[in-house]
């Protein structure tokens, strides 16, 4: 099967309070990261790109169950996608719910190299607790991560530490996992003990700090891929060196 070429951000934050401007923010967060993106088109129930001449009161305006509708480029053949949803307090860290913002950008060089500088705009526009750029299928490989029983194995099938589901974690602002870029706030920073200037070395080294003092941290050079074992080893040692990613640390 050919894998989509395509990455995903997610970004997690404090739930929106009614016409929130955090919404503006993280729109016109991504066109300024992006050289040449305007994200000025909705699409019609057909999928189609329908322009928005007024977007941003057009926004403003849709903001609804605490969360905003899909936006796009308005190029078939490039499309950058995002929208904001609501998730519930009680699928959420701590019993809070949270506002998540999903994007997605297609896998090339432009926006490879774009991507760190997309990934904070969004997040600290949001006012973002953590958040994650990873390649498309990510997610089918976390969720064999999620502990569902007590009973269950030690590790994924990848070899990988199981993880609480997000709802067994005490604190928003610990991320529940870890993707290719990650973005940490300043209280995620602080919640899991990076940097350590002596054990994060490395890590240091492919991270950038935030305007508003958090992290972004890259694990590997290229988009993490799992099927690379030099990147499969990359994530373990982040998980080994984080243990309160993910509630490990927790009983």
């Amino acid at each position: 099967m050919i894998k989509p070429r395509t990455l995903t951000l997610i970004v997690y934050a404090p739930s929106l309070v009614g016409k929130d401007g955090r919404t503006l923010d993280v729109i016109r967060g991504m066109e300024k990261a992006l050289p040449g993106l305007r994200l000025e088109w909705r699409l019609s129930e057909g999928g189609r790109p329908i322009a928005l001449p007024r977007r941003d009161t057009w926004l403003i305006k849709s903001i609804e169950d605490g969360g905003f509708p899909l936006i796009c480029n308005g190029d078939e053949s490039y499309p950058v996608t995002v929208m904001g949803c609501e998730n519930s307090a009680l699928f959420s860290p701590g019993g809070q719910s949270q506002f998540e913002v999903h994007a997605k950008l297609p896998l090339d060089e432009p926006v490879i190299a774009a991507a760190a500088v997309v990934l904070e705009a969004v997040a600290e526009g949001a006012g973002s607790f953590w958040g994650h750029v990873s390649r498309y299928g990510y997610g089918s490989e976390v969720a064999q991560q999620f502990r569902r029983s007590a009973h269950g194995p030690e590790r994924s099938p990848r070899g990988l530490p199981m993880l609480n589901l997000p709802e067994k974690l005490l604190k928003p602002e610990l991320p529940c996992f870890l993707g290719w870029l990650n973005y940490w706030s300043s209280a995620a920073a602080r919640a899991i003990g990076f940097p350590d200037p002596d054990r994060d070395a490395e890590l240091l080294n492919r991270a950038r700090r935030t305007a508003s003092g958090g992290w972004v941290v890259q694990l590997t050079e290229a988009p993490l891929d799992y099927d690379n074992p030099a990147h499969l080893d990359a994530l373990k040692r982040a998980y080994e060196r984080f243990p309160q990613i993910g509630g490990r640390d927790s009983p």
